[in-house]
């Protein structure tokens, strides 16, 4: 099988060595996404914004390998106050509403920048054919 890979620039890419998507045949992971844009962080202290930000770097990944948000089958969300899954979770839900992956949250200690409040990664599965 074929390996795909999409990197966005972020700077820890290359010094972690990670790619924001790989994609091998119909599977697609995509890594630990925040709301990153940049180099700044998007949406400071609004937890909201920032995970409607990370759905959209989310979709642009996966459309580079070929992917849409419908072959989305999981999502991992990491939330550094679990007090706020309500707002996270609306911005989640406004994206996923009729596709209906599984879904994790948990709260976390902390992100690799205190301003980031969410990290979200994805599993899809592309049909074949």
């Amino acid at each position: 099988m074929t390996r795909q890979t999409y990197s966005t620039g972020s700077p820890w890419e290359p010094i972690v060595g990670y790619s924001r998507a790989v994609r091998v045949g119909n599977v697609v992971e995509v890594a630990g996404t925040t709301a990153m844009k940049d180099g700044e962080v998007v949406g400071v202290g609004d937890p909201y914004r920032q995970t409607a930000e990370i759905l959209r770097t989310i979709e642009e990944a996966l459309a580079h390998v070929g992917a849409k948000m419908e072959h989305v089958v999981r999502t991992r969300m990491f939330v550094t106050d679990i007090s706020q899954w309500e707002e996270i979770g609306r911005a989640h839900g406004e994206v996923f509403r009729d596709i209906r992956p599984v879904a994790t949250m948990v709260e976390v200690k902390a992100l690799i920048d205190p301003a980031l409040l969410v990290e979200i990664e994805v599993q899809a599965i592309v049909p074949e054919g």
